[in-house]
């Protein structure tokens, strides 16, 4: 019993960072235009296949390194266009819906892209790091690195939103376009910039859990649902309820696939956020907003 237990905790952790770690760029995006990035399950597939592109040898760290630096820039590059694209029809404005046109069909065009180059199939890599054994149960890697990855992505962000001067000003224009540009912030290269730090967090995510994660042309679905699932429990906008619902989610998820099948999986997560948003609508780290009416 007790080595279920931890089966399911390490591994449910590790799955769980993956979900926080696109909660986190749901969070990034959303806090600087109120948008929310459906493409992201995609661009967290991509980062899977940048892997599988460039490190299917298990040739040592260094290379598996420069590989993901590599894959990470090119697509927080990628993204922060997208970005372009998806708020350009908006005009500083997020009360059109078009964003959510956008972001979905990019994500349709990237599923039809991978389905067009790759195929149906779901295709794998290695990590070049041994499993790691934690009482008597051996562990993958990648669960371990997603955790390690989760917690500093999390120290970064608050530092860049609470330290610098460009990250105090993507967290300000959470409260107001108008005052923010009044104040002469150059509100959509702030936007943009916000859009490419999410990519950055997904492609580096997907690149080092590749060998646990689906990389196929419809896996992102499940991610981003997953993702969102987080960031709404743990309170959109606020990453240290990101840290603590990716987790959450990713436990349940595991313990739901070992004990009563993968396809109760989702039901499951959408009761425990029906009922924490029952009893906190703000999610379990959110702030209650006053709205005028």
């Amino acid at each position: 019993m007790f080595g279920e237990f931890i089966f399911i905790g390490v591994r449910g952790v590790g799955l769980g960072a993956l979900f926080a770690l696109v909660a986190m760029g749901f969070n990034i995006v959303h806090r600087s235009s109120h948008v929310l990035n459906f493409a992201q399950g995609n661009i967290l597939v991509l980062g899977g296949l940048g892997a599988f592109l460039l490190y299917t040898d298990g040739t040592g760290a260094a290379p598996w390194l420069l590989a993901l630096l590599g894959v990470t820039a090119l697509l927080g590059l990628l993204v922060g266009a997208q970005g372009w694209l998806t708020l350009l029809p908006l005009r500083y404005s997020n009360e059109q819906d078009s964003w959510l046109i956008t972001t979905m069909a990019v994500s349709v065009i990237i599923e039809a892209g991978l389905l067009l180059t790759q195929g149906p199939f779901v295709r794998s890599t290695q990590s070049p790091f041994p499993p790691v054994t934690l009482y008597g149960m051996r562990t993958p890697a990648p669960y371990v690195l997603s955790i390690a990855l989760m917690i500093a992505w999390y120290l970064a962000l608050r530092w860049f939103l609470s330290r610098t001067v460009t990250g105090l000003a993507i967290s300000a224009l959470s409260q107001d376009f108008d005052a923010a540009r009044a104040a002469g912030l150059r509100v959509r290269r702030l936007q943009v910039l916000a859009f490419a730090i999410s990519g950055f967090i997904l492609a580096s995510a997907g690149f080092v859990a590749a060998p646990v994660i689906t990389i196929a042309p419809a896996a992102g679905l499940q991610y981003v649902v997953n993702g969102f699932i987080a960031a709404v429990i743990g309170g959109m906008g606020n990453n240290t309820g990101a840290l603590i619902g990716g987790p959450i989610v990713g436990v349940i998820s595991m313990f739901a696939t070992y004990q009563v099948g993968g396809e109760f999986q989702g039901v499951i997560l959408l009761v425990v956020m029906v009922a924490v948003l029952m009893v906190r609508p703000q999610g379990l780290f959110g702030n209650a907003a006053a709205r005028r009416v």
